[in-house]
């Protein structure tokens, strides 16, 4: 069974993980397909939007299936398990260089990787019984790991992501929403629904627009002050004038 499933409606692309037997944790086939699935993004100039969700999982997604893929680890040369720890993290620096939006449907139990997935999203739509686990520190890990310690304070400020990070311990779609790290949050049954009502908004704009406000959002998250933010800023909306000036 292909580890998700991938369709099209117009210019929005939706990602559904697909192994519900696993809670679509993500064994080596899985960390392939995504990577090569990100990277066909990249210049995909068809797909203005992207929603990952779910599917039929008890969960959106338990993380690293260690059944699988953590034995395999233990059997690399240090270098080699090196490669695939740097493999499977920067999967979430792909997430953040693709021009499209992303929009993640979270339900039930995101831990780990699945966190992660969460956290690298643009946008985050809750079903009520969501809740998230930086769950790489209760197996005996660091809780910094798959990009959590740079997206989560960002995301929450730095106290609170000390706390998660440092404990593991689960946060539940109301504090989510609290803290500004959920848009929305909403009964199960319309998380897709409104989910695809954002997306359709933005296929709306213009969409050179679009993906430099992402890009420049990215950027600014790190700029060295106000007039880093404000040239990045000045450069995107000359460049966008002026494509659209010229259609």
């Amino acid at each position: 069974m292909e580890p998700f499933v991938y369709q099209k409606e117009g210019k929005i692309g939706r990602l559904t993980f697909n192994r519900p037997e696993k809670y679509n944790a993500f064994d080596l086939e899985t960390v392939e397909a995504f990577e090569a699935f990100l990277a066909e993004r990249r210049h995909d100039e068809e797909t203005t939007v992207l929603v990952l969700d779910g599917g039929e999982s008890k969960g959106f997604c338990a993380g690293l299936d260690t059944e699988a893929y953590a034995p395999e680890i233990f059997k690399m040369t240090p270098v080699k398990a090196y490669d695939a720890q740097a493999r499977m993290s920067r999967l979430f620096l792909a997430m953040r260089r693709i021009p499209q939006p992303v929009i993640a449907c979270v339900h039930g139990a995101a831990a780990g990787i699945g966190f992660s997935l969460a956290m690298a999203s643009d946008i985050r739509i809750l079903a009520e019984n969501a809740r998230f686990s930086a769950a790489y520190i209760n197996i005996g890990l660091g809780g910094a790991d798959m990009a959590s310690s740079y997206f989560l304070p960002r995301l929450i400020g730095s106290g609170r992501a000390y706390e998660y990070l440092l404990t593991g311990n689960w946060m539940d779609a109301p504090t989510a929403l609290s803290l500004g790290f959920a848009s929305r949050v909403v009964p199960k049954g319309e998380m897709i629904d409104t989910a695809m009502e954002l997306a359709v908004a933005m296929t709306e704009k213009n969409p050179m627009g679009v993906r430099m406000t992402k890009e420049a959002i990215n950027a600014n998250l790190d700029c060295a002050g106000l007039e880093a933010a404000l040239q990045m800023e000045d450069r995107n909306q000359m460049m966008i004038a002026y494509t659209y000036r010229m259609k």
